[in-house]
């Protein structure tokens, strides 16, 4: 089976004339003229970047959802290929109804009459991982029920593995192979698979963001019915909709485009700035509107996450920009350690000057962020820097989401858009807002730890039996003048702060 899916491979590689780019090394280039004479069903008059999407797309979904991957590494892809790759549609005929009924009855140990009122067995989405049905609960609650592949675990693990061949040859013999390391990629590809075949994280997730909007006018997330999910099938509210690419039904019901358009953005910053948890997969076949106005948001089989850390050096790259102070960005990236540390600081702030100047003699309505970070991660190939995978899926989301506006409105501002939220963020980061965050952080831990003192001075007594008792209640006097230090310049820092707010009130007395 493996030898015919492999053998199936190699002629569709030979057909679309995708040796190319494995033969293109020197010592194998001139290859290409007799296996272009030999091989006569070879398509090789199109660019290797539309090759390269057919090929996919004739090899099937697995090769596809690969292909669609590929193309939000533009730090890794040539810009053809990853603008080729964009057009990727995962549009999979769906699996036939019996062998959804079946599994639903194998999952809960039932007849599908005895847990669902009702259930349609046509799907209304296929994809390459999973399809939906909808369906009707005992209760009467409308549902959506998403059931995955039958032996879907063994066909990844089969074409992953042949991707995986592929790639070492092509680290092996194509010139950019080194670079551009396929192998990595493949790994990368499978643990997005991996994720996306449990039900349950997936579920996990969207109840996570669900809770993140709780009482929002601007985001409405399905409820999941938790009693109905395994890890092969998730049950979650239906929900009622338009399209977010249908522009004209969106105007027809009476929407407020442009605000429509404000509202995505906003929605995207309040994710990745207020949360640090984001929906990744912000394409139009997972976003609709509500009659009430609100986002509706689907598919949480792809979610980004951003760690305190993260958004530390973000903010302080994003502070350093605004400024124009692109040597303190150089500073940043070094000492975030994702750049090497021997990289020259002057070389890597002459790069990125020459990335985000030109941006500043332009309109900020002409000014996309999404495509500034794209050349930023473009040059920082030859410094050898690791793009973090995290920074890669904000990347992918925020030119989903700059590509949903503006195809809203035309005229979206996306930067007085998300200004106020980058101001707030930025503040409550680095600002006074951030010290106040960071001491009511960590109250709980010394509300814990004083009532405890009386009982860890005796325990450190006990731990030293030989000692004199005169050097450790030394050494706790010092650890205790230490702690009167830290409270005094937090109670300095709270008058500062207290003060700063109070003398507008004063003044007006």
């Amino acid at each position: 089976m493996r030898l015919l899916r492999l053998l199936k491979i190699i002629f569709v590689v030979l057909r679309f004339g995708l040796d190319e780019f494995l033969l293109a090394h020197r010592s194998t280039r001139w290859l290409l003229a007799p296996l272009n004479l030999l091989l006569f069903f070879r398509n090789t008059s199109a660019p290797r970047a539309e090759r390269l999407r057919l090929a996919l797309e004739s090899l099937g979904p697995i090769f596809v959802k690969f292909g669609q991957m590929l193309s939000t590494r533009r730090d890794l892809m040539p810009a053809d290929i990853a603008d080729e790759l964009a057009k990727l549609q995962d549009q999979v005929p769906p699996f036939p109804s019996s062998q959804a009924v079946a599994l639903l009855e194998l999952t809960y140990k039932k007849k599908l009459a005895e847990v669902f009122r009702s259930f349609d067995e046509t799907p209304i989405a296929s994809a390459s991982v999973a399809q939906v049905h909808f369906a009707v609960l005992p209760d009467g609650r409308e549902v959506a029920v998403k059931i995955l592949r039958p032996g879907i675990e063994y066909i990844i693990a089969h074409d992953v593995a042949l991707l995986d061949i592929c790639a070492g040859l092509m680290e092996r013999w194509w010139e950019d192979g080194k670079r551009l390391k396929p192998k990595l990629v493949v790994a990368e590809f499978e643990k997005y698979l991996r994720d996306e075949l449990d039900l349950m994280r997936e579920a996990a997730c969207a109840s996570q963001l669900k809770r993140n909007f709780a009482n929002s006018n601007l985001l409405t997330v399905p409820e999941v019915y938790w009693d109905w999910c395994t890890g092969e099938v998730m049950v979650m509210e239906r929900m009622y909709g338009i399209p977010i690419s249908q522009v004209d039904a969106l105007r027809a019901a009476g929407m407020n485009i442009s605000k429509l358009a404000e509202n995505g953005v906003q929605i995207f910053y309040m994710q990745v700035f207020r949360d640090g948890f984001f929906h990744a997969d912000m394409h139009p076949g997972n976003v609709q509107v509500a009659a009430d106005g609100r986002y509706i948001a689907l598919d949480f089989g792809i979610m980004g996450t951003l760690t305190d850390t993260d958004k530390h050096y973000l903010a302080q790259n994003f502070i350093a920009f605004f400024q124009r102070d692109y040597k303190r960005v150089a500073e940043v990236h070094i000492e975030s350690g994702w750049a090497p540390k021997d990289t020259r600081v002057d070389e890597l702030e002459s790069a990125i000057r020459s990335v985000c100047e030109p941006i500043f003699d332009k309109p900020l309505r002409e000014v996309s962020f999404g495509r500034v970070l794209l050349r930023l991660f473009q040059t920082s190939r030859r410094f050898g820097i690791q793009v973090q995978p995290q920074l890669v899926l904000l990347q992918k989301t925020l030119l989903n989401v700059e590509g949903l506006g503006l195809q809203l409105d035309p005229e979206l501002d996306l930067w007085k858009t998300a200004k106020p939220w980058l101001e707030r963020w930025m503040s409550e980061q680095v600002g006074w807002r951030g010290f106040l965050k960071t001491l009511k952080d960590e109250t709980p831990f010394y509300a814990t730890l004083l009532p405890q003192l009386p009982r860890l001075i005796f325990e450190r007594l006990n731990e030293n039996p030989g000692a004199r008792v005169e050097a450790v209640l030394r050494e706790l006097v010092e650890q205790q003048q230490q702690r009167n230090q830290w409270l005094m310049l937090i109670a300095i820092s709270l008058w500062v702060a207290l003060g700063a707010l109070l003398l507008p009130w004063f003044r007006h007395l």
